[in-house]
Formats: C-alpha cells, sequence, structure tokens
C-alpha cells in the first residue's frame, strides 16, 4: 500500500477527472499532493479549493518547480491535464499539451525512477475499425478521427517504444467519462449533464439523428463509465504497482502498457437519457436533431471496451451499471450543484 505520507503529484488536479481523483485521494488519507493545473480560471475554483494539498504549481512552472524543489521526493505522478476538445482542430494546440508535455512528464519519472500513470483516450481508435483491444502491438495502425485523439495515440506510440521508462507506467484509455466536477466543460460536458440541464429547463432531450442507415436515432452506443470507477481502477493500480515492486514477484500481473478504463458493455444514448429522467422522476421526453456538419464524419457509433487486459491484471472489482451511477450523479451532485 502506498505510504499515507506518499508525495503525489497530479496534473490537470483542477479539471473534471482531476479533481474527482484528489477527492478520493483525500478521502483515503492522502494529503500530501501536489496539484498541477492553470488555477486562475474561476469556473474551476469550486473543483479544487475545498481539496487537501501540499502545493499548488502553475501548469507550465512545474518543470521548473521540480528542480527547484529537489528536497521533496515524489512518490507517484498521476498525469491526467491534456487538451480534451475534442472539436479544436488546430493540432499544434493538442501536440504542445498532449504529447510534448507528456514527454517532459514521462522523462521527469524515468530520470527520478518515479511510477506514472497517465490519461489517454478511447479517441484513439477512430470509427473502430480494428475493434477496442488495447493490445499494445495494434496501437500503430490506429485511425484516430480528430486532432485530441491523434495526439493521444502519438504518446501511447512513442511511450511504448521507450528503452528509458518509469519503474512502472500505465496509459489508461478513458472511455466516456460521467460524473460531478464536470460543470466547466461547457460543450465537452457528458450528455448526462446537458440532457439534467434541458430537462429542468424545458422538459425534453435534444439527441443527435444518426447519419448512418444501421442506427436508429439515438440507438448510437457507447462505452459510458462513471467517474467513481476510474478514479477507484486509477487508486487501484496506483497500490497494486507498488506492493508488487516491493515483493519482487515472477508472478506479476500488472505490466506497464496501454490498458482500456470502460465498462466493457456498450449502452445507447437513449438508455442514457432514460436514466436521467428517472433519476428526476419525470416522463421521457426525447426529441432528435440532425448532428452538426463539422463533426458527422468524425462521430464515433460505436464504442466498447474490450477489459480482459484490466481483469488479468487483478483488477475484479464490479462496475457501476448504468443506471446506478446515472441515478448517483443526477440526485447527489447535479439537483444539488455539489462539488465531489
Amino acid at each position: 500500500m502506498l505510504d499515507k505520507n506518499a508525495n503525489i503529484i497530479v496534473t490537470g488536479a483542477a479539471g473534471f477527472i482531476g479533481s474527482c481523483m484528489v477527492g478520493y485521494l483525500n478521502d483515503h488519507g492522502y494529503e500530501n499532493l501536489i496539484l498541477v493545473d492553470k488555477f486562475t480560471q474561476p469556473e474551476k475554483e469550486k473543483n479544487w479549493t475545498h481539496k487537501k494539498y501540499k502545493y499548488l504549481v502553475d501548469r507550465e512552472m512545474l518543470l521548473e518547480w521540480l528542480d527547484e524543489s529537489k528536497k521533496i521526493k515524489i512518490d507517484y505522478v498521476i498525469h491526467l491535464g491534456a487538451r480534451t476538445d475534442t472539436t479544436e482542430f488546430d493540432y499544434k494546440i493538442h501536440r504542445e499539451l498532449n504529447f510534448e508535455y507528456s514527454q517532459d512528464v514521462w522523462n521527469y519519472c524515468t530520470a527520478n525512477n518515479i511510477p506514472l500513470i497517465y490519461a489517454s483516450s478511447a479517441a484513439t481508435y477512430g470509427a473502430g475499425e480494428l475493434g477496442y483491444n488495447d493490445d499494445n502491438n495494434l496501437i500503430d495502425d490506429l485511425k484516430p478521427l480528430n486532432p485530441y485523439g491523434v495526439s493521444k495515440n502519438e504518446f501511447d506510440q512513442w511511450a511504448i517504444r521507450q528503452l528509458n521508462a518509469p519503474p512502472f507506467w500505465a496509459g489508461l484509455k478513458f472511455f466516456n467519462v460521467y460524473g460531478p466536477n464536470e460543470y466547466h466543460k461547457k460543450r465537452m460536458a457528458s450528455v448526462i449533464f446537458h440532457s439534467f440541464n434541458q430537462i429542468q429547463n424545458n422538459g425534453e432531450v435534444k439527441l443527435f439523428k444518426s447519419h448512418k442507415d444501421e442506427f436508429r436515432d439515438g440507438e448510437q452506443l457507447r462505452d459510458f463509465i462513471y467517474v467513481m470507477d476510474v478514479v477507484k481502477v486509477i487508486f487501484w493500480m496506483m497500490n497494486q504497482s507498488i506492493i508488487q515492486d516491493e515483493q519482487s514477484t515472477e508472478n506479476n500481473e500488472l505490466f506497464s502498457g496501454i490498458y482500456n478504463l470502460g465498462t466493457g458493455k456498450a449502452r445507447t444514448f437513449n438508455d442514457l437519457v432514460n436514466a436521467t429522467f428517472s433519476a428526476l422522476e419525470k416522463a421521457n421526453n426525447i426529441v432528435y436533431i440532425n448532428m452538426p456538419e463539422d463533426i458527422r464524419d468524425k462521430y464515433q457509433y460505436f464504442t466498447e471496451a474490450t477489459m480482459l487486459k484490466l481483469k488479468h491484471a487483478g483488477y475484479t472489482a464490479p462496475f457501476t451499471s448504468l443506471e446506478e451511477g446515472v441515478n448517483d450523479y443526477v440526485r447527489n451532485y447535479l439537483v444539488t450543484g455539489k462539488y465531489y
């Protein structure tokens, strides 16, 4: 088990998943946290101001801060910071934040023998022509549909080619994550967040029509995973990697590499919205609208994580069902305006 006094870096700590990770670590007694992000954005303040931490570090100053703070032994790095806007088509922006910055974090962890877990994405799979198998050997053949996915896949490709690496590293391909602390994400927030607001304001939810004959309207399928499951898996992986390193057994199942992080079961957007209506105890009322043309040819109609690698690594806890996750998110966070 990772010592409660461990110094843990969490990048993207003011964002959606990053702030939930910090909250989960706090709940488990970890307070020597170094939170890294741009902390000047007022819309993110409530994600981190009530958290317990040791230092706040501006994202652009991280390497300089680490160089100046050599007396502080960093025990683990959770790199969740990224540019995640799939509608941003300027690749230079994604490359700088998702590829080059991640290289800097990797190289620091390698030089200082620090385990690293970083956020990859299911966007790397593109339209899913090759399926959703997290086999490292398939990564070079993937064809992401947007610059965000390209940048994430390029870093995955770079990582698996490195001869010099952290003592343990894992790139987690997040599928469709939803949950509290995404209030600031605007257009990129989950369909549940937008559905909740539409129901409260208009009593109906607008979903994209299908522009493929094989899918009916609202029957596009995604692997939706509750953020509480995401941070739980990361916490398990952190501790498992520490235990294996200390025991140095030959039967280690958790190997460095790329791992999917979804539930392994695709559900429709209709299911998602119906669960939101149900959590609010309101009758379903879905209106189907045309998909914007700027994303129509880059839209994933089906995603479903192959979860055998994580299971074989020893993770056996069940994932929260869509209905349970949506109910918790809506009733305990969206209705109350609460943050995690």
